[in-house]
């Protein structure tokens, strides 16, 4: 089985490990056993998670004598508040678990990171662990730590950086994805291709056929190097204190303004899709990017079945509450081609 060992710079004692394979689950019982995670779990989910997958995972623990209990949400991003945060937390209480207890966080991106934020305040702190079920949590939102919920002001602006004890990326979850949500995480995947990696990006372009027909050698190629990037970035810059992880962030000032103004209807990787392109369309106006670069990644976007346009392009006052502004100025990611990125900040008005 794939094993990804992360070791936080700043913290060599906090470390763990991502499992990636199909079927890895079936390890869950004994991992728990083995690392003491906690003497009670709340499988943390979304309402259709819950359908799916968490009443399974349920009756799988308690075979396996672990001591469970489900506790889910209504699904969605609308779902990540404060509000839910407290919700769940109360329920928590309800049901008896305290400081010697942990999480199993088991969905998308919005259960990571509601989960995740829980887990990171819940008794002032207790264990948890990331079972993503999408593409795209399994490269992105369930690696690196970010937590957080959303305000009226735009995305994930109350949160916390908590890492969790392990990651069980399965494989087979995919299996049963709809084919708008492989699509939706292949850009972020397309991403790390962009801003690290020009051989994962040729991959892509050369295979994406079978990617999109979910042929599991493919996904496991892309899923494994994706996760490789990013946890290299953050074992060394987990907060965002040099501009190394700031790199992630390509495409996402303009996406995650996007994602706001479609009043959260727009997929993420699909906003991030059109969040690329605009930002490439910068690049190549300043002379930071060649022509010929810009159009490529436009392309292969375009052939993954992701958004290049949208109806309504983001103003100014869109990305006003962008975590990576500071007074008039703004740290913005580009692409000096595929396989190199640069931070480089630039007074908002300019653009």
């Amino acid at each position: 089985m794939p094993k990804i060992k992360v070791k936080i710079a700043r913290r060599p004692r906090d470390k763990y490990t991502i499992f990636i394979k199909e079927n890895c689950i079936d390890y869950l019982p004994e991992f728990l056993k083995e690392n003491k995670i906690g003497t009670k779990y709340a499988i943390l989910t979304d309402s259709k998670t819950k359908k799916i997958y968490g009443d399974s995972l349920l009756r799988f623990l308690k075979k396996n004598k672990i001591n469970a209990e489900l506790i889910s949400f209504d699904q969605g991003e609308k779902s990540k508040t404060l509000a839910t945060v407290e919700k769940l937390a109360e329920e928590m209480i309800t049901k008896n678990f305290d400081r010697d207890s942990a999480i199993i966080v088991l969905g998308g991106g919005v259960a990571g990171d509601i989960g995740g934020f829980l887990a990171s305040i819940f008794m002032r702190g207790i264990p948890h662990i990331q079972i993503p079920t999408t593409l795209l949590a399994m490269v992105d939102s369930a690696i690196g730590g970010k937590t957080g919920v959303d305000l009226e002001g735009g995305k994930n602006l109350i949160g916390t950086t908590s890492q969790p004890k392990a990651i069980f990326v399965d494989i087979n979850y995919l299996k049963t994805l709809p084919q708008n949500q492989i699509v939706n995480g292949l850009s972020e995947i397309i991403k790390y291709g962009i801003i690290k990696d020009k051989k994962l990006f040729k991959y892509i372009e050369k295979n994406l056929e079978k990617i999109l027909g979910k042929e599991t050698e493919a996904l496991e190629y892309i899923i494994e190097r994706s996760i490789k990037i990013k946890v290299k970035i953050i074992e060394r810059d987990e907060k965002e204190l040099t501009n190394e992880r700031i790199l992630l962030n390509y495409g996402h000032t303009f996406g995650h303004a996007l994602e706001k103004m479609s009043n959260y209807t727009l997929l993420h990787g699909f906003a991030i899709s059109i969040g690329m392109v605009i930002i490439n369309k910068l690049a190549v106006e300043q002379k930071i990017m060649k022509e010929k670069e810009a159009k490529r990644i436009k392309a292969l976007l375009k052939k993954a079945g992701l958004p290049i346009t949208s109806m309504k392009k983001p103003e100014t006052k869109d990305i006003l509450s962008d975590k990576k502004r500071s007074g008039n100025f703004m740290n913005f990611v580009f692409a000096k081609k595929i396989g190199k990125a640069i931070v480089r900040k630039e007074k908002i008005t300019k653009l």
